[in-house]
């Protein structure tokens, strides 16, 4: 069995420099996960598009998108991706709002404790590893399926 703390991809987005850095900078150090940081909504979408994630953590309120808005189309691009979003609001109606419209993993408030990020972080990366997992497995089934179909019919065209 893999490790929780096994590396994984993550995706940081906000538009405050200090957040992504103090964030990655804290992962960096206690994690082997790999952090990948935007301040820039579309550089964050065209980036998820292209490359295997693992995890999105997105602020709230960013200038190009929100952060309910990004999260729908990272929900569109790659729907097994957990997502956090991270706000300096304590805004209990849009957190229900984002679990409900983009089925939100997990919201954070600002200012974070880093335990508790940890724990969020590790439980939402084995959500993803379970889901993979699942799956592959359905697959693997799907095929014996299949499989049994073909001998099925082979057998029947012999005796038939």
């Amino acid at each position: 069995m893999e490790n929780a703390d096994s590396k994984g991809t993550i995706v940081l987005v906000d538009d405050e420099d200090m957040v992504l850095t103090s964030l990655k900078s804290f992962l960096d150090l206690e994690t082997d996960y790999e952090v990948i940081t935007f301040n820039s909504v579309k550089k964050a979408l065209d980036h998820i598009i292209h490359n295997e994630i693992d995890l999105v953590i997105s602020d709230y309120l960013m200038p190009e998108l929100d952060g309910i808005k990004f999260l729908a189309k990272v929900r569109e691009i790659r729907p097994e991706v957990p997502r956090i979003i991270l706000t300096g609001y304590a805004d209990k109606e849009n957190a229900i709002k984002a679990i409900n419209e983009v089925g939100l993993f997990q919201y954070i408030e600002k200012p974070w404790d880093n335990d508790d990020i940890l724990i969020i972080i590790r439980n939402g990366l084995e959500k993803q590893r379970l889901l993979k997992r699942l799956q592959e497995k359905m697959n693997e089934i799907n095929k014996a399926h299949s499989d049994l179909l073909g001998l099925q019919n082979e057998i029947l065209k012999a005796f038939v």
